[in-house]
């Protein structure tokens, strides 16, 4: 390819709203264009690297036996109704009629539509096990898009669906597509990468892995044992947090005036905020009003809530708070019309002493509040129902793991796909069943498998990169090769240029060719926005010498001068070495 006649031109500045990085690099190096708030189009550099992933993803399915498919972009709400999913997967769903004012969504992920599918085509125990998969663009209407392709409304998608007779059977395959991600990662050039468990979240199912990219600009928060070696997303790390008992004292009712946070009412009854007993409060999707409390110097995990009310949890209204009988600023437990609320209890609440709390009276607080004592043991049987314990805590940095006691460590990633176990949630609702050797009816277990096919180009960029631009591994580069022809009215050099251009690509390379009668520094610099891993340059000075310049994007080796003769076998023999690093890892 001319760079006189690529389309996507680059640029000089940074754009204002760029956030990353990969976000910053890519819009200058004319990979992409926004349309809008987390919808972007992809410009030829872009697709060329995103083409490679998927060549390399199929190509991983394809080897653990996975079968291709592609699944509609659009279901009705019928379909999404068999799971009840139409209201309860929240507004990341984008929800519309068609001419026939039937109501449609734009499928966020393909549990229900694979499940519609393979209760056409599964009637037998002897087509299990079976995998489907596709690559295919998804719109979820995220309300914070962000990082540029990190966090997009739009976005293209590989998702797999696994069917099996037995959890043994699902297992060894979920560990079989494990290893396959691994292989995937690495073929696809990311280094710095994990897997870490991660919460089922909308998806059901009893245990999940998400792969993250280990990146100072990553979304996510991660908590790791050096121990242990556990890596785990925050929403499921627990902690052995360090509880400070002692002999409990009188509850006892104080006044507390203007006191509505952790921090001003540990500095006015002069105690610290571990002492206290903070409230966060949610609604479920229909409503309900939920309770959340965690000790004062810790933050609610609202993943950790939603698990254990077993519904997704939004901030509540005010309405909402008035109906669970709470007082802002001066929420307890105590008093709370549990008739109309779901209260739930971190550990660190229940199991410490003489905790400060709020009353549910403005400008009053409990203190000397003992869970057991105070609340838990004053309810009724159908109140009980209502009180849910659990752990619902985020864990930090220094705090003990829960397995050893070191203390943990943070880090930061951005996730690049996961992997599920889904159970029978979706065949049971959808009633998706086969026949066992003996002809009775069976539901068959599912797994789940994502990768982010457009997050993993920004994402590689955001470990590979320095001030000038990305630095892409060979086996998703956009091009291999980039070819700088300087000094365009110099004949020898022009001639020379294109005869290399023309025999390279002959010869089956990918090349950029930067063709334009532009300055030295104008063609390095875009070619080192650009990120192709070997560059060529033909100049008057080097051409006098009878050789060209090589030089490495990585600047793994020195630039080095070659003679024009032998720039085919080097550049093969470099390429080949190079490319045999990612085969068979």
């Amino acid at each position: 390819m001319r760079m006189s006649r690529l389309v996507g031109k680059t640029v000089k500045e940074s754009p204002r709203d760029a956030e990353i990085p990969s976000h910053k690099l890519m819009l200058r190096a004319g990979y992409m264009r926004q349309y809008s708030a987390g919808i972007y189009g992809l410009l030829p550099l872009a697709m060329r690297s995103i083409s490679k992933i998927e060549k390399i993803c199929r190509e991983e399915m394809n080897g653990i036996e996975g079968q291709e498919i592609r699944m509609p972009c659009s279901a009705t709400k019928e379909l999404w109704d068999e799971t009840g999913r139409y209201q309860t997967f929240g507004k990341d769903m984008l929800k519309f009629h068609d001419r026939n004012e039937k109501p449609m969504v734009l499928n966020p992920t393909h549990e229900e539509p694979v499940v519609y599918l393979t209760r056409t085509e599964l009637t037998s125990y002897r087509q299990l096990p079976l995998m489907m998969y596709q690559i295919q663009t998804k719109f979820r209407d995220e309300p914070r898009p962000r990082g540029g392709l990190v966090r997009l409304r739009e976005f293209t998608m590989k998702d797999a669906y696994s069917f099996h007779a037995t959890e043994e059977d699902l297992k060894e395959y979920y560990d079989k597509v494990h290893a396959a991600y691994i292989r995937f990662y690495k073929r696809t050039g990311c280094k710095n990468f994990v897997s870490v468990m991660s919460d089922n979240g909308v998806f059901g199912g009893r245990y999940s892995h998400e792969f993250q990219m280990l990146v100072p600009t990553g979304e996510d928060k991660l908590i790791t044992c050096s121990h242990c070696k556990i890596s785990s997303n925050e929403e499921i790390a627990t902690s052995s947090f360090v509880i400070k008992k002692s002999s409990e004292n009188k509850l006892e009712k104080t006044h507390t005036p203007n006191q509505k946070t952790i921090e001003g009412l540990s500095k006015f009854l002069n105690i610290s905020p571990e002492q206290t007993a903070k409230a966060v409060i949610f609604q479920t999707l229909s409503g309900t009003p939920v309770v959340s409390f965690v000790r004062g110097d810790l933050e609610v995990i609202n993943a950790k809530v939603r698990n254990l009310v077993k519904s997704e949890v939004i901030p509540a209204t005010h309405e909402n708070l008035v109906k669970a009988g709470a007082v802002a600023g001066s929420t307890g437990p105590i008093g709370l019309n549990l008739h109309n609320c779901y209260v739930v209890l971190d550990h660190t609440v229940v199991k410490s002493s003489n905790l400060a709390t709020g009353a549910n009276e403005k400008d009053y607080h409990f203190i000397n509040f003992n869970a057991e004592r105070d609340f838990l043991s004053t309810l009724k049987e159908f109140e009980k129902t209502k009180v849910i314990v659990g752990d619902i805590a985020a864990v930090r940095a220094g705090d003990p793991c829960s397995i050893c006691s070191n203390p943990l460590q943070e880090t930061r990633g951005i996730e690049i796909g996961n992997i599920f176990h889904l159970g029978t949630k979706y065949t049971k609702d959808m009633e998706c069943t086969y026949l066992d050797q003996s002809g009775k009816k069976q539901y068959p277990i599912m797994g789940c498998y994502g990768i982010g096919i457009t997050r993993l180009l920004p994402a590689i960029i955001e470990e590979s990169h320095d001030e000038r631009g990305p630095i892409l591994p060979l086996p998703i580069a956009p091009y291999e090769i980039h070819l700088c022809s300087l000094n365009r009215k110099d004949i020898q050099v022009t001639e020379l240029s294109e005869k290399i251009y023309d025999n390279l690509s002959k010869l089956g390379f990918e090349v950029l060719f930067d063709d334009r009668d532009e300055k030295p520094g104008s063609q390095f610099a875009d070619a080192d926005l650009i990120g192709v891993p070997y560059r060529v340059i033909i100049s008057p000075k080097t051409l006098a010498e009878g050789c060209a310049e090589l030089k490495y994007r990585d600047n793994r080796l020195e630039p080095r001068k070659i003679k024009i003769e032998e720039i085919v076998d080097i550049l093969k023999s470099e390429i080949t070495a190079e490319y045999s690093k990612y085969k068979n890892v």
